[in-house]
């Protein structure tokens, strides 16, 4: 683990529920990134717009009552409520032991389902976020969900994407650019 004093990373696996072959993403983010920040971050690394909502949610053993999200959503949660854009990762995971699992929840019609294991912190890289491995492309955006993609999959109903590969997945075009950037410069 690095001194205190230097920046640090935290190495995240992220994986989609209910999806057989898994869909799979392992990728560096700065521990001082905050939660709005590290969901663009789940975005990039999943090849999606973040054009829906989402939250996070934890707590202890299978009640994941508390969350963390935009404002807006406090008044729907069970337990703690935190606010995405002031919550960093290096405050949330502080001194407790890796791993530590979460749940990330997006787009709530779809409800596409993600675990995130919090592995490892590290020293920081010269490139973070950045992405060190995974598998298999994700569902298109507004597919319907776990259950339609999988029908796909099993050619029980059509892909609605033409030339989409499910097992397709290159790690180097992950683009870790906040969407800001992206969308006022697209070269950038």
């Amino acid at each position: 683990m690095a001194k205190s004093s230097e920046p640090e990373q935290v190495v995240v696996k992220v994986f989609l529920y209910g999806i057989q072959p898994q869909i799979w993403r392992r990728f560096t983010v700065p521990a001082d990134a905050t939660f709005a920040r590290f969901s663009e971050v789940i975005q990039s690394a999943m090849g999606w717009d973040g054009k829906h909502p989402h939250e996070f949610r934890h707590g202890k053993g299978k009640r994941l009552v508390d969350v963390i999200g935009p404002v807006g959503l406090e008044d729907q949660v069970l337990g703690e409520f935190q606010d995405e854009a002031k919550l960093t990762l290096a405050a949330f995971l502080g001194r407790r032991r890796l791993p530590i699992r979460i749940l990330y929840r997006y787009d709530f019609a779809d409800e596409w389902i993600h675990e995130i294991v919090f592995e490892k912190r590290e020293p920081r890289g010269e490139a973070c976020p950045a992405m060190i491995d995974g598998a298999r492309a994700c569902p298109p955006e507004d597919f319907g969900g776990t259950f339609q993609y999988m029908q796909a999959l099993h050619g029980e109903i059509e892909w609605m994407n033409p030339g989409y590969d499910p097992e397709a997945f290159d790690p180097a075009k992950a683009d870790f650019k906040p969407r800001k950037v992206r969308r006022n410069n697209p070269r950038a």
